[in-house]
């Protein structure tokens, strides 16, 4: 529940959502809480953990039952995004739910034979997915990439490069973005082709960050790596479409984990000034502290009721589409504006053990940028909205 206890609403959550939160709580706080500090100084965590998250049924969450997975509306996806971030290892949620944006295009536009083969081994944590897009020269702008796939009988020969790809290193299956149609130039020249393996011409090199120390994020490189035509996602030349809709989904769930970062440093920052004493009183007796701590759960409210909102038009298309895709990048900006503020505020209550390694705000801090950044910059998020709402 949120650090600020209402009941909750049942046109956003049911009794399952408030089962599921228990279980995913217990789950995070057993797995990956008691190990967020020493997997991110060690880079990485163990690839166990997703057959673990497997057993409870978190991977396959929102996937279809026939494939192994469990269905699930988008509150479910919320309470993943809030209940992880109680752990502060932004590093660890985000590679092991890589798959969350690298299988949504295989579902929505795979072959029967390309979701049986690659689906089932992922959803039970026995491989890994990935998605590439971003490219050394490019991110938001995906109609301009440039990696090429060349039809060659039976196969496409990729040439090209994809950076800041999470799980890059270790992932089995990748939902790599490439040009089919090189006299295109815009977003009609694009296709989605999955990469299985390490076929020969992929180089991965891993790439080292300010934050998410835990997940492995990789430069990808293609020479002449040669795909089967079979493992086209959807029809050639019509992938972009599907990117932009996993981009939505995606913008979604980080805004639901940004505010939930942001609420994550405020119980941190709260129980510090709680136990605190400073000139004979606790920190918390400071009025400075207080302000700072309502602050932060004002912010912290603002972006939840926002992201709440949405996801409840979105999940019942109560909406003009433009209007939901402004609103979800407006989301995303006041979230992680929210986590932010929260994050700092906690390092400056906190003081010197806010500059520490170990402590969730010092990681949080750290990790303010990547979502700030990624599924989209604040600047490309508000370009976005303007457009859809016709400034």
């Amino acid at each position: 529940m949120p650090l600020l206890t209402l009941p909750p609403l049942p046109h956003y959550f049911t009794a399952e959502h408030e089962q599921f939160r228990g279980t995913l709580r217990a789950f995070v706080a057993r797995e990956i809480t008691p190990f967020a500090g020493a997997w991110d100084e060690a880079g990485t965590f163990p690839r166990a953990l997703y057959r673990r998250a497997a057993e409870i049924g978190l991977l396959g969450l929102g996937y279809p039952e026939a494939f192994g997975g469990t269905p699930g509306d988008l509150f479910y996806h919320i309470v993943q995004a809030e209940e992880f971030a109680r752990s502060g290892s932004g590093g660890v949620n985000a590679s092991l739910n890589s798959h969350t944006i690298g299988l949504p295009p295989i579902v929505a536009a795979g072959s029967p034979a390309l979701q049986q083969r690659v689906l089932p081994p992922v959803i039970a944590g026995e491989k890994i997915a990935a998605l590439a897009i971003t490219e050394p020269g490019g991110g938001s702008d995906v109609a301009s990439l440039r990696t090429t796939a060349v039809r060659d009988g039976d196969h496409y020969v990729v040439n090209g490069e994809k950076t800041f790809i999470t799980s890059g290193m270790r992932a089995d299956f990748i939902t790599t973005a490439v040009r089919t149609d090189p006299a295109n130039k815009g977003a009609g020249g694009i296709s989605l082709l999955l990469v299985e393996g390490n076929p020969p011409g992929l180089a991965r090199t891993e790439l080292r960050k300010m934050g998410w120390l835990a997940s492995d994020t990789a430069h990808l490189r293609f020479d002449n790596c040669r795909i089967p035509a079979a493992n086209l996602i959807g029809e050639e030349n019509r992938g972009f479409p599907l990117i932009m809709r996993n981009f939505n989904a995606e913008r979604l769930g980080m805004s639901a984990s940004a505010y939930a970062y942001g609420e994550a440093c405020l119980r941190e920052a709260l129980d510090w000034a709680r136990q605190r004493h400073t000139f004979g009183q606790p920190l918390v007796a400071r009025q400075v502290i207080r302000h700072k701590l309502v602050d932060m759960a004002l912010r912290i409210e603002a972006a939840r009721n926002l992201v709440y909102d949405l996801a409840y038009r979105v999940q019942h298309e109560a909406g003009d589409p433009a209007q939901l895709v402004a609103r979800t990048c407006m989301a995303k900006i006041q979230a992680t504006k929210a986590m932010q503020f929260c994050a700092d505020q906690a390092v400056q209550i906190l003081g010197g053990m806010g500059f520490m390694r170990g402590t969730l705000s010092e990681r949080v801090y750290r990790e303010v940028k990547v979502m700030m950044i990624g599924g989209g910059s604040e600047e490309i998020m508000k370009d976005l909205a303007a457009r859809q709402l016709g400034f």
